[in-house]
């Protein structure tokens, strides 16, 4: 076997029951259900790992268990992806958010690395502002050590063995239950062989990226690692107000281990990580202005037009209304100062018929935003800023068994978590004329300096038992139950304190038999007073069955019942306000979800096991939907979270893969995906029929969208039938490398060619779907050209090499008065890379 296929890293014994009580200090769950079993490799699962050899290239996405044992892609009845660390960064995916391009079931959107949306099949996060008062849908786990933040997917990949994005529910073999899917993400580990590399990247732009790491030992009993990553490139959206380029990368990261191995039976591994991000980002630039239900006076261009009116000689316009000439406008201060780390213990002992293992964590996540919250030029939000600091602990036990006809898997989970947060948001010399009436719209001190200062935090604690039992009924025949009690607590602090421009604090609650002036009015109605507490817990049991048969010895069949939950969630951002301006404190807290989730595959080789082909049908029904809904106000409902009655999200999904010799493989991977509200009669209006009476010339919509929601007030809607926001209905990636032989400055290796694209088709960026935040759908290629040999591997790379413009957000601007912002996906880059290894 040549370089050029890579081994896929072995996987964890443990088909199983595992029972995992969560104990109050969480040690994140290790959801790669893999890497326990890396150590200890047998006779047996060295022949599987050369077998499997044959069937991976460079680039390729390989289906293997989430079963904690070492089973060969093709013999495991739970699909996940798996992409090597190679493979990534041959493809320029160095984060969880450019790794989408590669797995077709992976959704992940994000506005800044706080709002970040990470799905799988549709679900995991609600679309929209982020809260810290519900649940992942979708883990993200480091070494077995769960992130709660999913801020933690925009950070690089840091000395990355390999990535496993796992599909539908994980919460009998996992300490921390997540309903939709998770990526687990697998480091090189230390040895006790001397090894390094290194790498470095250049490319237009100013793309300059450096990687290094180094393993070997201290003494014949421990052994250490040492990795480190460096990420900078030139902003890619010109701001004409500060004339400089923003939403560049400034990224830094440190991972070191120390492994201690005094026999054979038993391993400590002692981690610890760092990483940094620094860039002056992430603004928006204007892409398009559509009609709402506001008088034609209340709308974005008249507004404009107002603004204009009132500063003479001032004529206001946006830089572009193209968003591909990648020009801004925004005049507040930016900022993305975003921190995260921790350290880790993993003890592993083989005791006797089993392993039982320990993960003892402790991460941090610091983050320190600067926004431009009315997506203008203009002086609307002079100020938006909600820093936020977090500390979480997990503990985990577990054991796993392997015997002939029985295996299983038995956990214990602790979790504790706090967050603080810090916000404020202040109101600009513009403010008046762009969100009041009358006589007070033409003073500016009105809302000038209106300033709302919010303080909170966040206390979750939750813990775990739960399990997997596999039994082998005949050699063709397995039944796989698992089950999970689950029990989670919640409490919350939430208080803004509302100041005038004097630096006065106001009082929105008028005397009894008396009305607030006008001025305060006016002011209330843009922020008022808060404070709440919400808390709850509860407790859960869920479970799944799993049941496979080898048809043939290279046919697999599966089918798949998880009955799973969400645990329930707390508005930590703030409440509703009710038709009379009153705080709708019945919706501080949000029950939770609860889910069906039905799954078939089937697993194929081929052509002497160098061609696979397998396919899997899955749906998903789920009752109290976790929504994030937002009514469009600023300051005032910014974002909350509500149940939708019903969602439903069913699909296809198809992968091919083909080594037909050592110098051609190629793979091709395909997702149908239909997520939809079932039933959800009270979201929010999109921005068409949002504002004013629904009433008169305005009234109706001018889009053609088929389904549009029925309007029941000026706030909801009936969007049952919609379908969710994020989710494009086709997605597709594939990929291809030929290679010839070569002797090249004294170094025998391959010249390679390798090409990979993806194609998503449109979707939707708001949770309400709306014709004006409907995203096209795109097809990126990729191509790049090489040396690899002995320790060496030189290629140049070109990205978006057709230079396809594309659009990766778009957000409804704050007040509904039309406009539409967006973030702009890259432009071709091109670049190249030198690796060296020993």
């Amino acid at each position: 076997m040549t370089a050029k296929y890579p081994s896929v890293r072995r996987r964890l014994p443990a088909s199983a029951l595992t029972l995992s009580f969560l104990l109050a200090l969480g040690a994140t769950p290790a959801i790669a259900a893999e890497a326990e079993a890396g150590d200890a490799a047998t006779a047996a699962g060295a022949a599987d790992a050369a077998q499997l050899d044959d069937d991976v290239s460079r680039g390729d996405i390989i289906i293997v268990t989430a079963r904690r044992r070492q089973e060969t892609a093709q013999e495991v009845p739970v699909a996940i992806s798996v992409i090597r660390g190679d493979s990534i960064e041959a493809t320029g995916n160095f984060n969880v958010v450019k790794l989408q391009q590669l797995a077709p079931t992976l959704q992940v959107y994000t506005s800044n690395p706080r709002n970040t949306s990470v799905n799988i099949r549709g679900l995991g996060v609600p679309f929209g502002l982020t809260s810290d008062g519900f649940e992942q849908g979708v883990g993200i786990y480091v070494d077995d050590v769960y992130n709660s933040r999913v801020a933690a997917a925009t950070f690089d990949f840091l000395d990355v063995d390999q990535v496993e994005v796992l599909r539908g529910p994980q919460g009998t073999l996992y300490g921390k239950n997540t309903t939709a899917g998770a990526i687990n993400i697998t480091t090189n580990q230390p040895t006790f062989d001397f090894e390094g590399r290194a790498e470095v990247s250049v490319g237009n732009l100013n793309y300059r990226q450096a990687k290094a790491a180094i393993s070997g030992p201290l003494t014949d009993k421990i052994a250490a690692r040492i990795a480190i990553a460096a990420t900078s490139r030139r902003g890619t959206l010109y701001n004409t107000v500060s004339d400089r380029w923003i939403n560049e990368q400034d990224n830094l990261g440190l991972r070191g281990q120390l492994l201690f191995q005094p026999n054979e039976d038993l391993s400590i591994t002692i981690a610890g990580d760092y990483s940094k991000q620094d860039p002056e980002g992430y603004g928006t630039t204007y892409v398009r202005v559509g009609r709402t239900q506001r008088a034609l006076a209340r709308q974005y261009d008249a507004l404009v037009a107002a603004v204009n009116a009132a500063n003479p000689g001032r004529n206001y316009a946006v830089p572009s209304t193209n968003p591909y000439d990648r020009l801004t406008d925004l005049d507040a201060s930016l900022n993305a100062g975003n921190k995260i780390g921790g350290a880790s213990v993993r003890v592993k002992w083989d005791v006797g018929p089993g392993t039982f293992t320990s993960i003892s964590a402790w991460r941090f996540w610091d983050w320190k935003p600067e926004n431009d919250r009315d997506f203008t030029g203009l002086s609307i939000v002079s100020k938006s800023q909600n820093p936020s600091q977090q500390d979480q602990y997990s503990q985990e036990f577990r054991y796993n068994y392997e015997g002939d006809k029985i295996d299983f898997v038995v956990g214990l989970f602790g979790f504790k978590q706090r967050i603080d947060t810090q916000g404020t948001e202040q109101q600009g010399a513009d403010a008046s004329k762009w969100s009041l009436t009358g006589a007070l719209a033409n003073d500016p001190s009105v809302l000038q300096g209106l300033t709302a200062t919010n303080t909170q935090y966040l206390k979750s604690t939750s813990a775990a038992l739960f399990g997997q039992l596999s039994w082998k009924v005949t050699d063709a025949l397995t039944i796989q139950p698992g089950a999970r009690v689950n029990y989670d607590k919640k409490s919350g602090f939430y208080r803004r304190v509302v100041t005038n421009g004097a630096g006065q604090v106001i009082n929105c609650t008028p005397a009894p038999g008396t009305s607030l002036p006008a001025i305060l009015a006016a002011q209330c109605g843009v922020y008022q007073p808060q404070e709440s507490a919400p808390s709850d817990s509860a407790w859960n049991f869920t479970y799944d069955l799993n049941v496979n048969y080898k048809v043939a010895p290279d046919i697999l069949a599966y089918a798949t019942y998880a009955k799973s939950f969400k645990t329930l969630g707390i508005n930590q951002n703030g409440l509703p306000l009710n038709a009379d301006n009153t705080v709708n404190y019945d919706a501080s807290t949000v029950k939770p979800e609860s889910i069906d989730h039905f799954e078939i595959g089937l697993k194929t080789q081929f052509l002497g096991r160098r061609a696979t082909f397998n396919l899997a049908a899955f749906r998903t029904d789920i009752k109290d939907f976790q929504a994030t809904v937002n009514g469009g106000q600023f300051g005032t409902v910014r974002g909350y979270l509500a149940n939708a009655d019903k969602v439903r999200t069913q699909g296809i999904e198809a992968d091919l893969k083909i080594v037909a010799s050592d110098r051609f493989t190629a793979y091709a991977n395909g997702a149908y995906t239909d997520a939809k509200y079932k039933k959800f009669t009270n979201a929010p209006c999109p921005p068409e029929l949002s504002g004013g009476t629904l009433q008169g010339a305005n009234a109706v919509p001018d889009y053609s969208q088929p389904g549009v929601p029925a309007a029941l007030s000026p706030r909801q809607c009936d969007i049952s039938g919609q379908r969710l926001p994020g989710v494009s209905k086709w997605a597709f990636s594939y990929g291809a490398e030929t290679n010839v032989p070569v002797t090249l400055l004294a170094k025998e290796g391959q010249v390679y060619l390798g090409v990979d694209g993806n194609y998503r088709s449109h979707w939707n960026s708001n949770a309400s779907p709306s014709a004006y935040t409907d995203v096209k759908g795109y097809a990126l290629t990729n191509f790049r050209v090489g040396f690899r040999g002995e320790g060496l591997d030189v290629f140049g790379w070109v990205r978006n090499a057709f230079d396809v413009n594309y659009i990766e957000l778009l957000q409804v601007a704050p007040g509904n008065t039309g406009l539409i912002a967006g973030q702009v996906g890259d432009a071709r880059t091109w670049g190249g890379t030198v690796k060296f290894s020993f």
